[in-house]
């Protein structure tokens, strides 16, 4: 299926709330990391291995680290984290029906995932949110699972592909297989919810799901502030851009050109690095979030750079890595915008839902008056009635 380009538009962010980065540092010094022998590798969503938590583990009970297999974009077998949480009590007819939770951004490589790492180097409000969204879902009576994505968690498989849509997509996929297969009384049914760049990620999902995950039956897709439209900046990006617009969005673009260096070694990224660029990347993998923004005070994107990322093989990958599709979804989608976002600037979510409309896409809009991510009380009514839909027809065991 081809993937529907847009045209340029400014540059967005995944989420960050500054003023608590303090609140919320983890090192990843001394974290406790793990590489499979080489050859292991198993079948997309097959479990490794599960980890019961203690209660009040995301503020629930009867949380559980499930680590298992999912599908890199180059198609390798590649070990991921993430959380689990069931529903107490005994199933309903059916199975208990799914939830996936997709967070934003928390880090760049090992023990920085944000949800079976408890908490990585997400901010506290986003741990809260992420918290209050299990709470609700089990409250509903939803089982709920949360990746780490791919290079997150306990695994030292390399850089993060941050807001690498692809693998976004599967690792979300194949937690809820592999939820299932440790959990028999989970239904096939499914559905996923996302922030910032877990918006970005809950998209890629439900992009994929039809034809990666078949036979499961997926409902529908909330997405909240997503990330995207950033392919179209780099070719803007070079040793002479003088634009600063401070350590976050210097710390995000640093993410994206680790992912996309890992992902995409035809490009030969080095060659477009100053020497404080490739210092940079090769740091990636050790730094969450709070860390990496301490990393690059002081740094411009332009200052990462020996020259222009204006080249056809570049601005080729960046689409492959960056891009959600604006056509192609099977199911309906819930988009959720605040109209005061500054990350993830109001202008680009109003620019993705006529992108939406234009290819007809089903989906429905709801606009809040926050900052970036923050849930009016007309976005939950949303979500409220969006949870009723799932649950209209009957779930499939």
């Amino acid at each position: 299926m081809s993937t529907p380009r847009r045209p340029a538009r400014l540059l967005c962010a995944a989420t960050l709330a500054a003023s608590l980065l303090a609140t919320a540092g983890f090192a990843t010094a001394g974290f406790a990391t793990a590489t499979p022998a080489p050859g292991d590798g198993g079948a997309p969503g097959a479990i490794i291995g599960t980890a019961a938590q203690p209660d009040g583990w995301h503020t629930v009970s009867g949380g559980e680290v499930v680590d298992y297999w999912t599908t890199a974009s180059d198609g390798r077998a590649v070990p991921v984290s993430g959380a689990l949480v069931v529903p107490p009590g005994p199933a309903p007819a059916g199975g208990w029906p799914i939830i996936a939770w997709d967070h934003g951004t928390s880090g760049f490589g090992a023990g920085c995932g944000g949800e079976a790492v408890p908490y990585g180097g997400q901010t506290a409000s986003e741990s809260a949110r992420g918290d209050e969204i299990f709470r609700y879902f089990l409250a509903h009576g939803f089982a709920v699972v949360a990746p780490d994505y791919i290079g997150l968690g306990p695994y030292a498989t390399g850089a993060h592909p941050y807001l690498e849509l692809s693998s976004e997509g599967t690792a979300t996929v194949d937690l809820v297989r592999a939820a299932r297969a440790a959990h028999p009384e989970l239904s096939r049914t499914w559905a996923v919810i996302g922030q910032s760049q877990g918006g970005h990620a809950a998209l890629g999902a439900s992009w994929i799901q039809a034809t990666y995950a078949p036979e499961l039956d997926f409902r529908g897709t909330v997405t909240i502030d997503p990330a995207s439209d950033i392919e179209p900046i780099l070719p803007l990006v070079g040793p002479s851009s003088t634009l600063d617009l401070g350590p976050d969005t210097t710390a995000f673009g640093a993410g994206i050109l680790a992912g996309l260096r890992a992902t995409h070694p035809e490009i030969d990224l080095d060659g477009y690095l100053s020497p404080a660029g490739r210092a940079l990347l090769d740091e990636a993998p050790d730094l969450c979030l709070p860390e990496m923004t301490t990393r690059v005070a002081g740094l411009t994107l332009g200052d990462l750079l020996s020259r222009s990322l204006n080249e056809p093989a570049v601005r080729a990958a960046a689409d492959t890595y960056l891009t959600v599709p604006t056509s192609g979804y099977t199911r309906p989608i819930l988009i959720l915008a605040n109209v005061r976002d500054l990350t993830v600037p109001t202008p680009l979510h109003l620019a993705l839902i006529a992108q939406f409309a234009a290819a007809g896409v089903d989906f429905r809009t709801v606009l809040g008056d926050g900052t970036h991510c923050v849930l009016s009380p007309a976005m939950w009514s949303a979500i409220d009635a969006w949870t009723a839909n799932l649950l209209a027809t009957p779930v499939v065991p």
